[in-house]
């Protein structure tokens, strides 16, 4: 047998993949689970019914796949302590999910159970169970979970299907599963079960309802320690907390996804559209704003109508069927169409503010983060094809610069074509590769996410990471031959005729900007830097004898264009100071007997007070506001 890993070739008599890894010294405890020729398989489990040369790969916790696989044998050592504990509880399913992983049983349990169950499940690790692949016939598994209802329920389905059927064991443990799993349970050292709640059999309200329970688990007791604190600081973070305390956004029953906005949130948001219009603009960007209700003729032949109706909402005019918007690309599409374009214009770079609609279930709604109105920074680029992969990087390079500002680390991932796609192989096959190869020649880490493009074309999306090294995807460029193909856009090439077909480029930068924001009120627990914070200076007059000249320095810096408030209450000037420090003000000036234009102390946020005159803040102000444009090439 021969075997192909990392590069190199090797010749392999031996059974299993630990076998193979530890005669070549290749082996690293890190390792979970590999895959053959493009599936998963156990370390442990036999090389049967391979021919010619085998395709390795192995994947550590790093990796997904590694991840997905420890957290689904975590899945089994929960429901092994579950059964030990109450052999009575009858089980379902445990998958691993995007964090950590969960079982389903058919028992009433308690958060005071939930201890006792990981205890046990810690024992279970301690004694490092093996963990055995067992292939069984469909009597045989009929008999083996005869006690167990909604593994028979499966085995029928399986069956019915055709797919074979198999079970792991570990100890007394057997459950049904396609695995893989890791070797022995005691690759984990660390556990926690984090809640319960109820979930319907198969997700089925007409089923029972079943007790599911969560949990979490690593290969080291640190990296629970940080998650654990990682949880702690997230809910200090929770955006919908501090946009209440911030007083930026609300949220209402009486319009479930749709987001209002307070003073301060628009300053926010108007501060982040700012700043997007002059990097844009110096980049060679037009903006354009569509209208958000267009005809259903449109979005059939934009694709949407087939592809995208269920996440749509739709009106009459004049008896006459209309659809709010959900993207903003046939809207750019009309405004390219609008004259007869050339060559010497392109790229064609239209970017939009575009507010769009779309339909999302109830139970998904999240704060800022999932809704079902949100503002979409679009831009579309019309150009030559000989000029996309250009164009591409240019994209990828102002996505970069603009995430520094922020403090965004980011990584990136290349979509394919979906399933439910429009457009030939060929087409998707030149869009794919004209990605890949922008992505390589920039020398970016990337990975392929298979099937995820939009239903146009593949894309680039980007994944930033924020203090608490939580992922969040943002920034997509996507490659779309096929609208323009769909809409019939032509421009006038050199040789003088219109019969040339543009590209066209889909990007965002932000993504939705009501996203975005809700990412950078957690990245930055509310104590937004200078130039993004609503109020960025608090003036506090210990007497009020005092207030006229805290106006006074107040009206002078909004001259100059700072944001400033007051708090002329009836308080102690200790409790001004800790509600200024609450409203994560930048900088906070209490104005006394004593205190002049000339003469001023200064307090920032970790409560280190400074004496400088007046025009000297606004110096110091201006420098610290002016950062952020640097870093894009811009002089603020």
């Amino acid at each position: 047998m021969k075997i192909r890993y990392n590069g190199k070739e090797y010749v392999f008599d031996g059974k299993t993949i630990e076998e193979f890894l530890k005669s070549n010294n290749l082996w690293s405890n890190e390792i979970l689970v590999a895959e053959i020729n493009g599936t998963k398989w156990d370390l442990t489990r036999p090389l049967t019914g391979f021919t010619g040369t085998i395709e390795l790969k192995t994947y550590t916790f790093d990796d997904e796949k590694g991840k997905q696989t420890f957290w689904h044998t975590s899945a089994h050592i929960l429901a092994q302590a579950v059964k030990r504990l109450f052999p009575h509880a009858k089980i379902a399913i445990g998958p691993s999910i995007s964090e950590g992983f969960y079982y389903d049983f058919d028992i009433k349990l308690s958060e005071d159970d939930l201890k006792k169950i990981e205890e046990e499940m810690k024992k279970v690790i301690k004694e490092n169970l093996k963990i055995e692949r067992m292939e069984l016939s469909y009597d045989k598994s009929k008999k083996m979970f005869k006690d167990e209802p909604y593994k028979l329920e499966l085995i029928e389905d399986f069956n019915n299907e055709g797919y074979k059927l198999s079970a792991y064991k570990q100890g007394e443990f057997v459950d049904l599963c396609q695995g893989p799993h890791l070797p022995s349970t005691g690759y984990v050292k660390a556990v926690k079960l984090i809640k319960l709640a109820g979930a319907y059999w198969r997700g089925d309200a007409r089923n029972k309802m079943l007790t599911r329970v969560y949990g979490i688990s690593f290969p080291k007791k640190e990296m629970l320690k940080e998650y654990l604190y990682r949880i702690e600081e997230a809910k200090k973070r929770d955006h919908r907390k501090l946009g209440r305390e911030l007083d930026l956004f609300s949220l209402h029953e009486e319009g479930p996804g749709f987001v209002f906005w307070h003073h301060k949130g628009i300053v926010l948001r108007n501060i982040l559209m700012d700043f997007w219009r002059k990097v844009h603009y110096a980049n060679g960007y037009q903006e354009v704003s569509t209208p958000i209700i267009l005809c259903k003729e449109l979005w059939i032949q934009s694709g949407h109508w087939d592809h995208y109706k269920d996440n749509m909402y739709f009106t009459k005019i004049d008896d006459k069927d209309y659809a709010i918007k959900p993207m903003n690309c046939p809207g750019g599409i009309l405004v390219y169409k609008s004259r007869p374009r050339s060559y010497k214009e392109f790229p064609l770079k239209m970017g939009e503010f575009g507010l769009v609609h779309r339909h999302e279930l109830s139970g998904v709604l999240h704060g800022l983060l999932r809704v079902r109105a949100f503002i979409q920074d679009d831009a579309h680029i019309f150009c030559e094809e000989e000029q996309m992969k250009h164009e591409i990087k240019q994209v990828v390079k102002l996505v970069g610069s603009v995430y520094k500002v922020f403090g965004f680390q980011y990584h990136v991932e290349v979509s394919t074509r979906p399933e439910d796609r429009v457009g030939s192989n060929e087409i998707w096959d030149k869009a794919e590769s004209a990605l890949i190869e922008v992505v390589k020649e920039l020398n970016l880490e990337y990975k392929i996410n298979e099937g995820d493009g939009a239903f146009y074309g593949p894309k680039i999306d980007f994944h930033i990471k924020d203090t608490l090294g939580r992922t969040w995807q943002c920034a997509t460029v996507q490659l779309d031959f096929n609208m323009p193909e769909r809409f019939n856009l032509t421009y006038m090439g050199r040789d003088g005729t219109y019969n040339h077909r543009p590209v066209m480029i889909h990007r965002t930068v932000y993504g939705s900007l009501e996203r975005f924001v809700g990412i950078l009120i957690e990245h930055y627990a509310g104590k937004f830097p200078l130039w993004l914070n609503p109020v960025q200076v608090k003036l506090l007059s210990v007497a009020d004898r005092h207030i006229e000249k805290a106006k006074s320095i107040g009206e002078k810096l909004v001259e100059k264009g700072f944001r400033a408030e007051y708090d002329f209450e009836n308080l102690s000037i200790s409790k001004k100071v800790r509600n200024a420090e609450l409203e994560k003000v930048n900088y906070i000036i209490v104005i006394g007997d004593k205190d002049s234009e000339e003469s001023l102390a200064i307090r920032n946020r970790e409560g280190k007070v400074e004496k400088m005159s007046l025009q000297q803040f606004i110096e110091k102000m201006k420098k610290e506001i002016a950062e952020p444009y640097k870093i894009v090439g811009l002089k603020g």
